[in-house]
């Protein structure tokens, strides 16, 4: 697999941006709303504590990917916690999806800010439409290989960072650099805005881009680590400003009923026509690039996982090497997702992969290799508490207020852990097998493929 991959190919800046892409693409544009919802007037407060929670995680990944740089980060962090086993296998497939999951997300908040410039309905049939247009257009972008991926996500990611930072500062200067809560606080309890954190963290975990892109990026041992702090202490930045100006610019319950493309509907009062088709360009160009990198990680991802003999693989007569088949099932997924879910469940059930996942690889680390990598204990164990805290909060208020999305999401992750159990099992059962004939060389489409799991 690692002949598949250009080492060196990613700089410092390039897995900054990429981080940066992600992250800001779904988090400020498409989360901001959903958390005033949950969170109430003190919905700033949650992007902070977020990264907080974040920052505890964050340094989980940093003692792995520094020890052990690998194009298949969290897989690769789940397999050496705790071996071939059905845990490691199902953590990595959640995290995966939890991935996919993200991108459909942006997707369907690049079409529905598109609609909004355009005076159209945001509920309509266009919005899907438009979001499988911009996952193909990501896919595009990424078979021309990972230059173009790179170079374009630095442009994308100065672009943007820049333009919504400018438009936080102005629309809080126009608001005379003040934010007043204009609801009671006593109307949201502390429940709803510590589940509001789960929402928070799912705007930061883009961070994790950078970690399964590890065999690519110069000098990972240390770029990695380095990678992951600034791309998330930017974030944490842009967000406090832009939801102070958000807050400062529309009442609490606008902010709610604008929940999917808040930011447009901020600047208008702020800074007038002009800031409201601003801030529409920059939401594409946010979304779309936060889509690319999205889809250029997911897919070496599932080839890593492909390799590595967790998941299993089919090329359905399709030519190439895994990562270009895992190319095409991550677009497929995400548009199929596009399709189907709505912002809000997205959301929710990629909050809930992501938080299980990430409690799982804590647990795995502070269980197994602690010692090997430096992380002390108390960082994990406090890394593992509040995800506990957040996941739990949250899941108690979806259930009142959605159960139908915590049943989904309790399925979904029960078969993701029995599908693992049954295919490692067959695996072990022919542990003499090759390995998947794509990884090095292409297959003609007329024939099929022994090793492909049916």
């Amino acid at each position: 697999m690692a002949s598949t991959y250009k080492t060196n190919s990613i700089t410092l800046p390039g897995a900054i941006a990429m981080g940066t892409g992600v992250m800001i693409g779904a988090g400020i544009l498409a989360l901001t709303g959903q958390i005033a919802e949950l969170a109430g007037p003190l919905f700033p407060l949650s992007f902070l504590l977020g990264a907080i929670v974040t920052g505890f995680s964050a340094y989980t990944y940093v003692k792995m990917v520094n020890a052990f740089p690998s194009a298949g980060g969290i897989a690769m962090i789940l397999q050496k916690a705790y071996g071939p086993t059905t845990i490691a296998a199902g953590a990595a497939l959640l995290m995966a999806l939890s991935m996919v999951i993200n991108e459909s997300l942006v997707a369907r908040t690049f079409a529905t800010y598109a609609l909004r410039g355009l005076g159209l309905d945001t509920d309509s049939i266009l919005v899907p439409a438009l979001g499988v247009a911009v996952i193909v257009f990501a896919y595009l972008v990424n078979v021309s290989g990972n230059r173009s991926v790179g170079l374009l996500s630095i442009v994308m990611a100065v672009l943007k960072v820049a333009g919504i930072a400018l438009f936080g500062l102005a629309a809080l200067w126009a608001s005379g650099l003040s934010f007043e809560p204009n609801a009671d606080i006593g109307n949201y309890p502390i429940g709803g805005f510590v589940a509001s954190i789960a929402l928070s963290i799912l705007a930061f975990k883009g961070f994790t881009t950078i970690t399964n892109s590890g065999a690519e990026i110069t000098d990972p041992h240390r770029n990695v680590g380095r990678a992951i702090i600034v791309s998330i202490a930017i974030c944490v930045v842009v967000y406090l400003l832009v939801a102070l100006a958000v807050g400062s610019s529309l009442p609490l319950d606008r902010i709610i009923a604008t929940k999917d493309y808040a930011l447009a509907e901020a600047a208008e009062p702020a800074l007038g026509q002009t800031g409201f088709y601003l801030i529409i360009a920059l939401a594409l160009i946010a979304t779309a690039s936060g889509l690319l990198a999205s889809v250029f990680a997911v897919s070496r991802m599932l080839a890593m996982l492909t390799d590595m003999r967790m998941i299993p693989h089919k090329h359905f007569g399709m030519p190439g090497v895994v990562k270009d088949h895992t190319l095409v099932y991550t677009v497929v997924i995400a548009g199929f997702l596009t399709i189907f879910f709505d912002l809000s469940r997205i959301a929710a059930l990629g909050a809930f992969f992501y938080l299980v996942m990430d409690i799982l690889i804590h647990w795995g680390v502070f269980r197994h290799l602690r010692k090997e990598v430096g992380a002390r204990a108390w960082v994990l164990l406090t890394a593992i508490s509040l995800d506990t805290i957040v996941l739990g909060a949250f899941a108690t208020l979806k259930w009142r207020s959605d159960p139908a999305i915590v049943v989904i999401a309790i399925v979904a992750m029960a078969t993701v852990f029995i599908f693992e159990r049954l295919f490692l099992d067959r695996v072990r059962e022919h542990p003499d097998s090759p390995k998947h004939a794509h990884t090095m060389h292409s297959a003609p489409s007329s024939q099929s493929d022994p090793s492909d799991t049916k």
